[in-house]
């Protein structure tokens, strides 16, 4: 009884014919789990597929957005530049000093020729506005812009403070103005003026200095409010994406005091101004080491201006000071333009409490006074 049944399983196994319940139950479990294994690793492949279609749309949008962002930007900063060249041309004689031209407005008559070098201003001339008409009733006075700045011609060139009394001289050799020379110069145009009359010493006959740097004031200056006045990394950024309009997006620079006029102009034009600004300001370690080489005027006149109003807080919260920091930092000033003064034996250093750092367009009067001091000496 037993030899015929197991042949018969035998058989069945052989032609596959096993009905058993078991055999059967494992067999579609295992087709199912296989099935299902196909169909979850399909639909995987289909999810993935497709988020990275999705993810490759959105990226494709964000950078036709962007795209057309930049040359919307692009446009209308050829646009705004071309209006700010219509609507605000030179107002003095573009000169050429070789394959490049600088900017040089003279007016009035006599001698000495009074040259008003400005700071680290992307307003270039126009900063001297509220003084330039009342000091040439007195004698001839010349504003100019620098490389770069406002109507003047880009370098490529490094433009430390040799640089600059090179172009400086260069532009008024080229105009015809051979000295004397009474040199009026604001913030960083104090060493660029020390500078120069270094190089060019016959020209120069008097200074004023209004608010002028000082050569050794990042030594001075507590290292907390120094490490403050760094260039940010952002700003180089931004400054050489001006020409996409970028520099737009923000406000231009509104300094106190500025007429209305010159106030347009130099928003007009600042986006094609801020680079050159830029580009002295990396240059200033090297700028104040070239001016503190002379500190040794002789007799020559020297009326030293210093600002000593309180920074407002709106100013203080810009350049991340507090009010401990702007005190600290109006004590050394001080003490550096004394020392200033003491460059020269015919000099005087004065104090004004009621002007921030531009005083020659918040107290314009105390700067004709200067000049016409100094004036009267030479003469």
């Amino acid at each position: 009884m037993i030899r015929p049944m197991a042949g018969a399983i035998v058989g069945r196994k052989l032609f596959g014919k096993a009905d058993d319940p078991l055999v059967c139950l494992e067999t579609h479990n295992a087709r199912l789990a296989q099935t299902l294994t196909t169909e979850l690793s399909k639909m995987k492949t289909g999810l993935v597929a497709g988020t990275l279609r999705w993810l490759k749309r959105i990226l494709l949008g964000l950078l036709v957005l962007l795209l057309g962002a930049v040359l919307f930007g692009t446009g209308y900063e050829f646009y705004a530049r071309s209006q700010a060249h219509k609507n605000y041309p030179a107002p003095g004689q573009l000169v050429d000093i070789g394959g490049r031209k600088m900017h040089l407005d003279c007016r009035g008559e006599g001698t000495p020729t009074v040259v008003l070098e400005s700071g680290l201003d992307t307003n270039g001339s126009l900063s001297w506005d509220r003084v330039h008409d009342d000091l040439a009733a007195i004698t001839r006075t010349c504003a100019y812009d620098r490389a770069g700045v406002m109507w003047s011609q880009q370098k490529s060139t490094p433009q430390d403070a040799e640089a600059v009394a090179q172009d400086l001289h260069t532009t008024l050799q080229a105009a015809g103005i051979t000295g004397p020379l009474l040199m009026v110069c604001h913030s960083l145009g104090g060493p660029y003026i020390m500078t120069y009359t270094r190089l060019f010493p016959d020209d120069v006959k008097g200074l004023v200095f209004v608010d002028c740097s000082h050569p050794d004031q990042l030594k001075e200056m507590p290292e907390a409010i120094v490490s403050k006045m760094k260039v940010p990394a952002a700003l180089k950024i931004i400054s050489a994406l001006s020409w996409t309009g970028i520099l737009r997006l923000g406000p231009a620079p509104d300094v106190e005091g500025m007429p209305e006029g010159a106030k347009k102009a130099g928003q007009a034009w600042f986006s094609e101004t801020a680079g050159a600004s830029l580009k002295e300001m990396q240059a200033i370690p090297t700028t104040f080491e070239q001016a503190g080489k002379l500190r040794d005027l002789g007799d020559r006149p020297l009326v030293v201006l210093t600002a000593m109003q309180p920074l407002p807080e709106e100013m203080l919260a810009t350049q991340g000071l507090t009010r401990e920091d702007a005190e600290q930092m109006q004590v050394v000033w001080e003490q550096l333009h004394l020392d200033e003064a003491s460059w020269s034996s015919r000099s005087r250093q004065q104090n004004v409490m009621d002007s921030q750092h531009y005083i020659q367009l918040q107290r314009p009067d105390l700067v004709i006074e200067a000049v016409q001091e100094v004036l009267g000496e030479i003469r």
